[in-house]
């Protein structure tokens, strides 16, 4: 299993932008139609799969971990040993 998420979270952002950029153009289109013209034939997953992902708030875990991310990389800085 992975350290953390961050690339999965990418992915489920990247599936939720194509969703929303569909419902903009045309807001008759039911999410089953989006999952088979977009969906299936870039990512590769099946509709269960795609529904589980429009629930996943992704950006908010994401920033969750970037900042925690920025938060160890101070702490690196602060604790690391000047050599001259």
């Amino acid at each position: 299993m992975a350290y953390n998420k961050k690339n999965y979270y990418k992915r489920i952002i990247k599936v939720q932008n194509v969703v929303l950029e569909r419902k903009k153009e045309n807001e008759d289109l039911f999410l089953k139609e989006i999952y088979w013209e977009d969906i299936f034939p870039k990512f590769d997953i099946c509709y269960r799969t795609f529904n589980t992902y429009l629930g996943i708030p992704a950006k908010r875990e994401l920033k969750k971990i970037e900042e925690k991310e920025r938060i160890e990389n101070q702490k690196q800085q602060l604790y690391q040993p000047q050599l001259w």
